[in-house]
């Protein structure tokens, strides 16, 4: 793609952890971020939703990651104004920073015409974030395993299930650092066998469509849930009345604090109805998992763009 053209980039939002799947599991829901960007004299963000948001250029997670990416292919990175849209909440557990990530490594991508694989992007994306949950499920799309090193990532997809996901966004933040800090430094032999095989009979149980087994499973992590639930107090009440009107189970998206709860289709809306009943104050949505991941279009190309 060279730098004259005007390109189009949209990234799925993610949720992550899906419970026991601690770091190692994401799923790309149907929330987007999305790029506009034409070629300019200087670099320039604007945030079409949130036009009081007027952050200096290089405190921007998307520039940063480009600029990043320039600088590992010794590249010089062209100057762009970027029109951002996003209905990924901010600081929420739905992974807008892995969006932002993914978006800026597309950005590099396309304004240089480096022509990275996935696999590339995928491990720029993973040193970046640090782990490689929320940022392989927004690149690939549907449901991801990865597993990271100090020297790669493996990950395989799977295909998004067929599940609704009833979401609970609190009105506040909370910050993966702070979310990190209540974790213990260890856990025992047996406490980490036990939170393995939950993690393993989960991904299986999404595969089988099973959902009341995985439900179950999402309900029995052992490495992050029980010492972030306090952070997060109504956690077990929504979980219960949750599954009162037809959830399979619930558990925290990333670090929270949003909360999901893995439904039917067809009592999706019963669950929704119900927890915004009970949590006036936040704010209750229905999202679903899909199967494609961030994609690039040069404008002419894209057909919702005039």
């Amino acid at each position: 793609m060279s730098h004259s053209s005007a390109f189009r980039i949209k990234v799925p939002g993610s949720t992550s952890n899906l419970g026991p799947g601690f770091d190692s599991i994401g799923l790309a829901m149907n929330r987007y971020l999305i790029l506009d960007a034409e070629p300019s004299e200087r670099w320039s963000f604007r945030y079409l939703d949130q036009p009081d948001f007027h952050p200096e250029v290089e405190d921007n997670l998307i520039y940063n990651t480009a600029k990043q990416v320039a600088g590992k292919y010794h590249s010089e990175l062209p100057a762009y104004s970027v029109d951002v849209t996003s209905d990924i909440p901010l600081a929420r557990g739905l992974g807008s920073s892995g969006a932002a990530i993914i978006a800026g490594i597309e950005l590099a991508d396309s304004a240089i015409g480096l022509g990275l694989s996935p696999e590339e992007k995928s491990w720029i994306a993973c040193q970046a974030e640090g782990h490689p949950d929320n940022v392989t499920a927004s690149l690939y799309g549907g449901l991801v395993v990865s597993t990271q090193s100090e020297t790669g990532v493996q990950s395989v997809k799977l295909p998004a299930p067929d599940f609704d996901f009833v979401t609970l966004i609190p009105g506040f933040e909370l910050k993966t650092s702070d979310a990190r800090g209540v974790l213990p430094s260890s856990l025992s032999f047996r406490d980490a066998i036990e939170g393995s095989s939950v993690a393993n009979v989960l991904i299986c149980a999404l595969l089988n469509q099973d959902g009341a087994l995985a439900g179950k499973m999402m309900e029995s992590d052992r490495f992050h849930q029980p010492y972030r639930s306090r952070l997060i107090p109504d956690l077990d009440k929504i979980g219960k009345e949750a599954r009162k009107a037809g959830a399979y189970g619930t558990f925290l998206s990333g670090a929270g604090p949003t909360v999901m709860s893995l439904t039917p289709k067809n009592r999706s809306q019963a669950v929704c109805a119900l927890l915004q009943s009970l949590f006036p104050d936040d704010r209750c949505v229905v999202l679903s998992p899909v199967g494609q991941g961030s994609s690039v279009y040069v404008v002419s190309d894209h057909p919702e763009k005039n």
